[in-house]
């Protein structure tokens, strides 16, 4: 848990000394001399809205992957507002048993970081659980892409979740993407087969090829490995502690 704080945290620290206090907006205008005033003040309001100030939608499949064992891997989300103020409903899910609806309020808090707070919906066939989710998602200096979130479950149970990415551009449209995961928790929790501390971690190697910019299929290689209790739970229900993955999968955004 430490080291993704510790990212986080210079990242934040990053971006906050690059950020450069805006001058005050002016209120002398010339042209309201010439023109009626109330007219101008549209023109302005469309300048601003066609400027930074618009809204937009985003439909995102940052991942929908099959691995070799067959099962399915998705990682989806939809967005819509602005630049400061945005809301999201995203998705995500491991084969039958894991899966989870998250509903979120997303704000800017600087020039590269935002802010979310929200609900996340465990699903699927496994147990379920309601939490209160807030994090914090954005880029890192040197262009990592890095996520980290705190989940308060309706049973007071409390776990975390950190992700970290990097696109190597190996040609225009050839990229390479490594990717890490850390997943933790503050205690046990038998009935979830996690134990307290670091749960589990995944590293990923995925190979992509943008078809277009807005459709990109991939082959990679994935590790996942269970740590302390939560490899006891699984050793106790004869799964293994870690194992290894070939994937195919399509990223695409609309």
């Amino acid at each position: 848990m430490i080291l993704p704080t510790l990212i986080l945290m210079a990242s934040l620290a990053a971006g906050t000394a690059a950020a450069q206090t805006a001058p005050p907006i002016p209120t002398d205008h010339a042209a309201d001399r010439d023109f009626d005033p109330a007219v101008m003040a549209v023109a302005r309001a469309v300048l601003k809205a066609e400027h930074g100030g618009s809204s937009y939608s985003k439909v995102l499949l940052s991942r929908g992957e099959v691995k070799n064992g067959g099962d399915v891997h998705w990682e989806a989300m939809a967005s819509t507002g602005g630049d400061i103020h945005r809301l999201m409903v995203s998705t995500r899910g491991d084969g039958p048993d894991e899966a989870e609806a998250q509903g979120l309020y997303s704000r800017a808090i600087g020039p590269y970081f935002d802010a979310r707070a929200g609900v996340r919906q465990d699903l699927g066939d496994g147990p379920r659980r309601t939490h209160l989710v807030v994090g914090v998602e954005g880029l890192a200096p040197y262009w990592f892409d890095v996520s980290s979130s705190l989940f308060l479950s309706n049973r007071g149970e409390l776990t975390g979740r950190a992700e970290a990415s990097y696109d190597l551009r190996l040609t225009q449209r050839l990229i390479l993407q490594p990717r890490a995961e850390l997943a933790l928790s503050a205690q046990d929790i038998p009935g979830l087969g996690i134990g307290a501390g670091l749960d589990r971690a995944e590293l990923g190697l995925r190979l992509r090829y943008d078809l277009k910019r807005t459709f990109s299929p991939y082959v990679g290689v994935t590790h996942e490995r269970l740590f302390g209790q939560s490899a006891d739970f699984a050793k106790g229900a004869g799964e293994r502690s870690r194992h290894s993955n070939l994937v195919v999968g399509l990223q695409a955004f609309f």
